[in-house]
């Protein structure tokens, strides 16, 4: 009996937990059209790093814009805030990198400050 009532109460705080966290909420970016990365390769790494951002195609409706350009070997992304300042960039060797760092940035309190201006 005291395993069962043991289980049951580790449940109910798990999902005290999980029911108290917050989402992060939904970054719209729109894809610079003279990008040399395939969107649809962009879009493969964000769903796994970065689930709470999404590509649109309207510019007007976008939180930022990202320039992804390069090669294998050679990315470099640069991150607008909407607007047209350029408020982030980086350059890695994996796109897995340049998407896994474009995401840490966008979900950072200085993403926040940058489209809020």
């Amino acid at each position: 009996m005291k395993k069962i009532l043991l289980a049951a109460a580790t449940l109910v705080l798990a999902f005290a937990g999980t029911a108290g966290a917050q989402a992060k909420p939904t970054i719209k970016i729109f894809i610079h059209p003279h990008s040399t990365v395939p969107t649809a390769e962009v879009m493969k790494h964000l769903v796994n790093k970065c689930p709470n951002v999404t590509i649109t195609l309207n510019s007007e409706k976008s939180d930022f814009m990202v320039r992804a350009g390069g090669w294998s070997g050679n990315y470099q992304f640069v991150v607008y805030r909407h607007g047209g300042t350029a408020a982030y960039s980086t350059e890695t060797a994996l796109l897995s990198n340049a998407v896994k760092d474009v995401c840490k940035f966008m979900n950072s309190p200085q993403a926040s400050a940058a489209s809020s201006d």
